[in-house]
């Protein structure tokens, strides 16, 4: 059996910027004294003269991307999740998202697998945040390959975009010779009848494994990847729901206004559906290994397993 490589999304990020940087001048990479955190040190060592560090003031950092985008350029804002779309969501909201500028947010260190550094630096309310921006684009990539693609994707894309990427590194299970990212829709990774599993991020391989325990237990469960949380794939997380009847959602982000609550909005309104979201349930996380937490708080196959299996008996 051959080894499962595993590549943090924020390695992809800084990469993929690196890609990017090779290819087009008017790229910009802004950082707030986090380059190696947020990779975008491999960007800096490739191309010094596209490379900002605008020190530690993210609410500054986002004003000086707003206006380089204003100028015609393609500034990637870069930093924690908790600074990018918690300390600096005034200036997030005010200076990119209302004059709808071309402004890309590359937000690392997202969601409890940061792990040892605790609730405080555990974003967990950056994609509801970044939801209730009027014309705010979120991406949560999966794997490496993903990751790379949507950041290239973000590029093309003419507008404001909020990347999420992860600390910790996650198995690749996407062919890169095959994978086609389309921003906006949503790809069903197996087929099922019995309950729809609509995932995003690091959950997304873990509800796949959680799919396969399922079937040993007789429940043919769907699979289908959101890397594109905003704007929602709706009509094939409709269609799903009208095949199978029953809808989770895992996430590793606060059942609260993320993709489980865009999900639930959705169907709501064009496909009245039983749904039982995975994620934070109103509460902060703790330090502990990336592993002890996605455990603890059931984002794994097994805690995915157990509800989805609860949820359908």
């Amino acid at each position: 059996m051959s080894e499962v490589i595993k590549i943090a999304t924020r390695t992809s990020y800084g990469n993929a910027l690196v890609e990017l940087g090779n290819e087009h001048d008017d790229l910009v990479v802004l950082t707030a004294d986090l380059a190696a955190a947020t990779m975008t040190s491999i960007f800096n060592k490739a191309h010094p003269d596209k490379h900002i560090n605008c020190g530690i003031a993210e609410a500054n950092m986002t004003c000086i991307a707003a206006g380089l985008a204003a100028t015609g350029k393609v500034p990637f804002a870069s930093t924690f999740a908790m600074f990018a779309a918690g300390r600096a969501f005034e200036q997030v909201r005010n200076s990119i998202g209302y004059p709808h500028l071309n402004v890309k947010i590359g937000a690392t260190h997202a969601g409890v697998s940061v792990g040892e550094d605790g609730a405080s630096h555990q974003c967990n309310e950056d994609i509801a945040l970044m939801r209730t921006i009027p014309g705010m684009v979120i991406i949560n990539p999966a794997d490496d390959v993903e990751a790379r693609a949507a950041v290239k994707a973000a590029y093309e894309y003419k507008g404001p975009v909020y990347l999420r990427f992860g600390r910790a590194a996650v198995p690749v299970f996407n062919d890169e010779a095959t994978y086609k990212f389309e921003m906006g829709k949503g790809i069903v990774l197996k087929e099922g009848k019995d309950v729809t599993i609509v995932c995003s991020g690091l959950t997304v391989p873990e509800s796949m494994e959680a799919a396969k325990m399922l079937a040993a237990d007789g429940i043919d469960a769907e699979v289908i990847n959101i890397h594109t949380i905003k704007p929602l794939d709706e009509d094939l997380i409709v269609a799903s729901a009208k095949k199978t009847g029953k809808v989770v959602t895992a996430e590793e982000h606060s059942v609260i206004g993320g993709l489980g609550s865009a999900v639930c909005d959705a169907l709501a309104e064009k496909c009245p559906t039983p749904v039982k979201k995975i994620g934070m349930y109103d509460c902060f996380g703790e330090s502990g290994t990336a592993a002890q937490l996605i455990h603890k708080y059931g984002l794994d196959a097994e805690g995915i397993y157990k509800v989805t299996k609860d949820f359908v008996k």
